[in-house]
């Protein structure tokens, strides 16, 4: 069991601010990249498979604290089922930048999204480890929903 100590460690960048596609990732490209991507376009499917059954999950957005034991109860309940609702569009996936950390990785991601109140970025930061290939632990902070810069 993984607990919510920091070790110190070495911090490895391995990627920094690139321009996502919103077309798939494989494994090999790193889980964190992979899960932002299916994040990305709402795969419901892609994130299921990317989370271990019985993924440890802890997160906090500006107004609440998260927790989940299970890959459905994160997928269908917390991120497409509270912070990113049906009529949430994520029009762009913005950036994703991941880094190595000791036995974790960290990934960052900003998305564009636009729903009936208006257009906004939403950025996150998310630290997981891995188990049998998945997601296994996995914390996230999330700046909200921002209102996007009116641009002239």
């Amino acid at each position: 069991m993984v607990n919510d100590r920091i070790d110190s460690g070495d911090v490895r960048p391995r990627r920094t601010e690139q321009r996502a596609e919103t077309g798939g990732a494989g494994m090999d490209d790193g889980l964190g990249r992979a899960f932002a991507e299916a994040l990305g376009r709402k795969d419901v499917t892609r994130l299921k498979a990317l989370l271990h059954p019985d993924v440890n999950f802890k997160a906090m957005t500006p107004g609440r604290f998260w927790e989940a034991d299970s890959s459905d109860e994160v997928v269908d309940e917390v991120l497409l089922g509270a912070w990113f609702e049906r009529s949430d569009e994520i029009v762009e996936v913005v950036s994703i930048e991941t880094d190595d950390l000791s036995t974790a990785e960290r990934v960052g991601y900003r998305f564009r999204v636009a729903n009936l109140t208006g257009r906004f970025l939403v950025e996150q930061q998310a630290y997981l480890e891995p188990r049998d290939g998945r997601i296994g632990w996995l914390r996230i902070m999330c700046a909200g929903f921002r209102p996007e810069p009116v641009r002239s």
